[in-house]
């Protein structure tokens, strides 16, 4: 059965911004803001925050335009245009492949942040669910030796994919059995996967490799679990086929939102829980199952990056690792649609390449600033977002003031009128 909530031109879904007499969550009200302004306002947020990193590179005395051009040739998405050397065609390419490798994860870390705020949650656990589905498929892909390459890397992802649904599914269990706040809940579920990951792969933990005992790391995955890759040479990192695996689930993301009954509801509730319960929703299983969703998102991340190209983990990958909080940054620019979704991981995943120390040219930015630079960018883009919440909220509190200062005025007047 497909339902669809779409309101017509002029029209507003109950528990909507704009809607009357109608009380909004928190979270639906920046849902819904988010969801506002459509690409302009994306669009002059990145601009504005270039153009303050800008104002940095200034001050560290170097050229703002010099250094965006060499960090954009690090992300290879020169190897796009045509005017692109043949000499320089192949750097090019291989830090594009790059580039896409990072995107991969990126993308669907967004969508497991996107979906909970479609329904009104905020999902501050894609790290910790991340490291969950790399263990699952650091542990998967490197048992089961002898069985064949497709059914052992399905067999990996949907480990990576459970084990990840199931720690999410935690936070939402707990906010709808007791109440318990999902950015609390997901936050401490972070620190628990980063401190069980660190002892699971640390000395003598019960999955550290046996022939590296003086070492903290995983065994490696075996070779009939990587994935394919398809573009570039596989022993220098080429683009494997998650690329592919990412579009797909924004896809699924969209299938869901606007054209399941899960979507109707998901979205429902991330308007107006106490509208939907009302209307005969179950407020506390959607947030199980959206959380659920959400985790599954993050753990097939983690599979696509232990399968596609790191083959082992150690206890330095689960400490530094940070895509789930980048992750944020891409859902909000996103405006937790699939589309932006999309183009927020591009723009950050060619960010982190091109300002990386492989990629950027010492000789015009100093590389090991040039990764403070990314960071930057990316704090400023969340604060001009939050900034963009905050005025699109006192512009709706503005319209809300405005009709209630009409009300009192027509006051008088019908007072009047039925006086005489």
């Amino acid at each position: 059965m497909t339902l669809d909530i779409e309101p017509e031109e002029g029209q507003a879904l109950a528990g909507e911004a704009g809607a009357d007499d109608v009380a909004l969550t928190p979270a639906a009200r920046l849902a819904g803001y988010m969801r506002g302004g459509g690409i302009v306002v994306p669009l002059l947020t990145v601009v504005f925050a270039f153009l303050l990193a800008g104002l940095v590179v200034l001050i560290t005395g170097h050229n703002p335009l010099t250094v965006y051009k060499a960090i954009f040739n690090g992300t290879g998405l020169n190897w796009l245009f045509p005017w692109t050397s043949s000499a320089d065609r192949t750097t090019a390419a291989l830090n594009l492949q790059q580039t896409l490798i990072v995107t991969t994860p990126l993308i669907l870390l967004g969508l497991a942040v996107a979906f909970a705020f479609r329904c009104g949650l905020f999902n501050i656990g894609g790290q910790g669910q991340y490291i969950v589905g790399t263990v699952f498929a650091v542990w998967v892909g490197s048992s089961f030796s002898g069985m064949a390459a497709v059914p052992h890397i399905l067999l990996a992802v949907a480990a990576a994919m459970l084990g990840g649904a199931v720690w999410a599914g935690i936070a939402g269990f707990l906010k709808a059995a007791v109440g318990t706040h999902e950015v609390i809940s997901t936050i401490m579920l972070n620190w628990i996967a980063t401190w069980v990951g660190i002892w699971l792969f640390s000395l003598g933990g019960p999955l550290q490799n046996p022939h590296r005992s003086s070492v903290p790391i995983s065994n490696d995955i075996a070779s009939n679990a990587h994935l394919p890759v398809f573009w570039g040479d596989p022993e220098l990192q080429g683009l494997h086929i998650g690329i592919f695996v990412a579009l797909a689930g924004l896809v699924i993301f969209w299938v869901i939102l606007n054209r399941s009954t899960l979507g109707y509801e998901v979205r429902a509730v991330g308007l107006n829980p106490e509208a939907a319960r009302y209307g005969g929703i179950s407020v506390g299983r959607n947030y199980v199952v959206v959380m659920a969703i959400c985790g599954a998102f993050a753990g097939l991340a983690g599979s696509m990056d232990i399968l596609g190209w790191q083959f082992r983990l150690n206890t330095n990958d689960i400490q530094a690792g940070n895509y789930g909080f980048v992750a944020i940054a891409v859902a909000l620019l996103g405006r937790s649609t699939a589309v932006g979704t999309a183009a927020s991981a591009l723009l950050f995943g060619a960010l982190i390449t091109g300002t990386s120390q492989r990629n950027l040219d010492p000789t015009i930015f100093p590389p090991e600033l040039a990764g403070n630079l990314s960071y930057i960018i990316q704090g400023l883009v969340i604060l001009f977002v939050s900034a963009d919440v905050l005025v699109l909220a006192l512009l709706r509190r503005g319209g809300g003031l405005l009709r209630f200062g009409r009300r009192r005025a027509r006051q008088p007047v019908a007072q009047e009128a039925k006086a005489r």
